[in-house]
C-alpha cells in the first residue's frame, strides 16, 4: 500500500472535519456534540470507543502482532471567546470559539486513526487514541484517575499542537522542558475592616496585598536562573472592598504561576513553596492572615530525549515534503504534561502560521486562525511517528 497516497486521499476529509468542529465549538466538559462525532467516527472504523471523564473518548486499535502501546492524544474543548474572524465556517455558538486549535487536533487525530486502522496489519502493538475534554482546565488528570493509561498500560505518548506563531513548513521539536508547569491560585489576605478616616483602628489588607504583589517578584527575578528554569508569577485580578471610604476585611489576589522547574513541584525549593513562604511572611509583618489556595494546574511538560530523536528522524527522513526543524520552548501551559510525566512522551509544535491567509494572530485571540495546509501534515506526523515507534520497539526486542 502506498502510504503517502493513502494519507493524501484524506486531505479533504480532515479539512471538512476541522471546519465542522470549528463551526460548533463547545466549552470544557460540555463537548457533547464533538464527543458524539468522535465516538461515531471511531465506531465506523471498527473500533469500540469508550467514554472517559464525561465527554472524553478513548479508542483502542489492536495491531496484527503483539507489542507496546502508544497513546496519541488530541483535545476537544474550545474557549469562552467571541469569534471575530469572519470565516464562512465561524462559530455559530455565541461567546464560544476554537481559538487555540483544538478543532484541528481532533480532526487530525481522527483522520490519523482512519489511516492507521487501514494499515493495522503493519502494526506490532496497540494505538490508544485519546480525545481529551477540558484541556484548558486540566482535564488530563481526571482521565488518568479514571484509568486512561491502563488496560492496556501506555508505554509512550505523543501529542502535537498547531502553532500559529510558527510558519507553515516548520516543526518545533525540543528535548527536555518545552512547556511550562502552571498553577492557578487565589491568595486571600485577611485583615480587619474599618473607616478610611481612622486606619489605625483597622488592619488594612489592601496595603498588605500591594506588598505581596511586589514581594513575590523576587522569586522570578532574584532566586531562579532565568535561562535554565524561567518562572513567571502574574496577578490577573484583585478583588476587595465595597466603597472608596471603607477599609475591607479582606482582599483576594488571583493569578497564575508558570515555570520550567523540573524538581518536586511541592518541594521546599519549588516556586509554589517559595510563593507560600514569602506571602505568609509579608502577611505576618502586616498583621494580616494569609490563605493561599492552589486551584488547579499541571507539571512542566518535559519531552523524553529518546522519543524526540525518534520523531526527529521521521521529520528529517520520512515526510513527503521537507520540514524545517526548530527548537521551541514556551511558558504557555499544556496538561499533556500529566501524561508525559507518567509515560515517556513527546509534544511537538506544528507550524500553522501564514499571514497571507490571515493566520497571523496569537492563540486565544478572537481572530485566531490557521493555515489548513498544516492539517494533513499533522496527520502524516501522527501516522509515521507511530509506525517508527513500533519499528524501533521491534528492533530493540530482537536485539
Amino acid at each position: 500500500m502506498d502510504l503517502d497516497k493513502l494519507i493524501l486521499s484524506c486531505e479533504e476529509e480532515v479539512v471538512r472535519l476541522r471546519r465542522d468542529f470549528h463551526r460548533h465549538p463547545e466549552l470544557g466538559l460540555e463537548e457533547h456534540r464533538t464527543s458524539k462525532i468522535v465516538s461515531d467516527y471511531l465506531s465506523g472504523l471498527g473500533l469500540d470507543p469508550a467514554p472517559c471523564h464525561g465527554t472524553g473518548v478513548v479508542g483502542l486499535l489492536e495491531g496484527s502482532r503483539p507489542g507496546p502501546t502508544l497513546m496519541l492524544r488530541a483535545d476537544l474543548d474550545a474557549l469562552p471567546i467571541t469569534e471575530e474572524t469572519g470565516l464562512e465556517y465561524a462559530s455559530v455558538n455565541k461567546g464560544v470559539m476554537h481559538a487555540c486549535g483544538h478543532d484541528a487536533h481532533t480532526a487530525m487525530l481522527l483522520t490519523a486513526a482512519k489511516v492507521l486502522t487501514a494499515i493495522r496489519d503493519e502494526l506490532a502493538g496497540r494505538v490508544k487514541f485519546v480525545f481529551q475534554p477540558n484541556e484548558e482546565n486540566v482535564g488530563a488528570l481526571a482521565m488518568i484517575q479514571e484509568g486512561v493509561l491502563e488496560n492496556p498500560t501506555v508505554d509512550a505518548c505523543l501529542g502535537l499542537h498547531v502553532w500559529a506563531p510558527l510558519p507553515l513548513g516548520q516543526v518545533g521539536l525540543t528535548p527536555g522542558p518545552v512547556m511550562a508547569g502552571m498553577e492557578h491560585f487565589d491568595l486571600i489576605v485577611k485583615g480587619k475592616g474599618g473607616h478610611t478616616a481612622t486606619p489605625q483602628s483597622a488592619v488594612d489588607p489592601v496595603l498588605c496585598a500591594a506588598a505581596v504583589i511586589q514581594g513575590v517578584q523576587q522569586i522570578q527575578t532574584r532566586e531562579i536562573d532565568a535561562l535554565k528554569e524561567p518562572t513567571v508569577i502574574m496577578f490577573g485580578r484583585i478583588q476587595g472592598g465595597t466603597a472608596s471610604n471603607i477599609i475591607p476585611d479582606s482582599v483576594t489576589l488571583s493569578g497564575t504561576m508558570r515555570y520550567l522547574f523540573q524538581g518536586d513541584p511541592d518541594g521546599p525549593a519549588s516556586p509554589k513553596s517559595r510563593l507560600k513562604e514569602i506571602a505568609e511572611h509579608i502577611c505576618q509583618a502586616h498583621r494580616t492572615g494569609c490563605d493561599l489556595r492552589f486551584l488547579y494546574g499541571h507539571p512542566t511538560l518535559v519531552n523524553d530525549a529518546r522519543i524526540v530523536d525518534l520523531v526527529r528522524g521521521v521529520v528529517q527522513a520520512e515526510l513527503r515534503e521537507p520540514v524545517l526543524l526548530t527548537d521551541l520552548v514556551t511558558l504557555a501551559g499544556e496538561d499533556f504534561s500529566e501524561f508525559s510525566s507518567r509515560a515517556p512522551g513527546v509534544f511537538l509544535f506544528l507550524g500553522a502560521g501564514n499571514p497571507a491567509k490571515g493566520a497571523l494572530f496569537p492563540h486565544h485571540h478572537p481572530c485566531f486562525n490557521i493555515d489548513e495546509e498544516a492539517l494533513i501534515k499533522g496527520v502524516e506526523l501522527h501516522v509515521k511517528s507511530a509506525l517508527a515507534f513500533f519499528r524501533k520497539a521491534k528492533t530493540e526486542k530482537e536485539d
